[in-house]
């Protein structure tokens, strides 16, 4: 069998030395074959090497990572490294994914590598992953209950997509349609549910098929009949406001 892959990524040039040096004593087959120092040159090298293990520093230069793990969720097994979040240990306990403290000990190091021999005989869970990111906040302090991520489905993938990155959800017949920039996604809730869970500061139902991200909206305007809509950044789809949630506009 081949010796599997792995990527560290982290800002600071020591801890990735250290990691790097504890795992090939710790683990001789295992094949480091990238580091990168912030979260875009993380997901550049993933995509070009396509290692099976990926060790994620939480608060390295944006995307952090928990933005990274998000897109490459159910594509390689993940151990977060961290130093601040005590708060997230016990989420991280639950399994699917792991992590470690820094520095980094050898005997905690020891029992993350057991735990990921075990994981790799299985697929990542990618359910358990984003029930995890959504337990976890970076502020410190105990996560609130509001959405922070969703599984979606795009063409024939499941990703897990952070809210702030969607521009506003639209009810069809039977899926909730999820638009991004560059793109957008299906799923099966219904918008009651999201609006439940949702921040209300940043997500305003417009209409009862739509919910719109408020940070997404670049104007609204009004036809010659009184009717409100508004245009969304990016993208030159309008949406209807209902007459029922045109109050919500008056002071913009």
């Amino acid at each position: 069998m081949r010796s599997p892959k792995a990527l560290i990524a982290d800002d600071e040039r020591l801890m990735r030395e250290q990691l790097r040096g504890r795992l090939a004593a710790a683990w001789p087959e295992l094949q480091v074959v990238a580091e990168a120092r912030n979260g875009a040159e993380a997901l550049t090298l993933f995509e070009q090497q396509g290692p099976e293990l990926a060790f994620l520093d939480i608060r390295m230069p944006a995307p952090n990572g928990l933005e990274v793990a998000a897109k490459i969720a159910g594509r390689c097994h993940i151990v977060f490294v961290t130093a601040y979040e005590a708060h997230a240990v016990e989420a991280f306990e639950r399994g699917a994914v792991d992590y470690l403290m820094k520095p980094v000990d050898p005997d905690r190091l020891a029992v993350t590598i057991t735990r990921l021999k075990q994981r790799m005989q299985a697929p990542p869970d990618l359910d358990r992953l984003a029930s995890i990111l959504s337990t976890i906040q970076l502020e410190g302090g105990p996560a609130t209950n509001r959405l922070r991520w969703i599984q979606a489905t795009i063409g024939n993938q499941l990703r897990i997509i952070a809210i702030d990155e969607i521009l506003f959800f639209q009810a069809t017949d039977k899926y909730t349609r999820v638009v991004m920039q560059g793109g957008e996604a299906l799923i099966r809730k219904p918008l009651k549910e999201l609006l439940d869970e949702l921040d209300p500061d940043q997500f305003w139902q417009i209409h009862r098929s739509t919910i719109v991200n408020v940070r997404a909206v670049a104007n609204v305007s009004r036809d010659i009949q009184g009717r409100l809509s508004v245009s969304i950044k990016g993208i030159p789809e309008r949406l209807e406001v209902s007459r029922g949630y045109a109050h919500l506009f008056k002071s913009l």
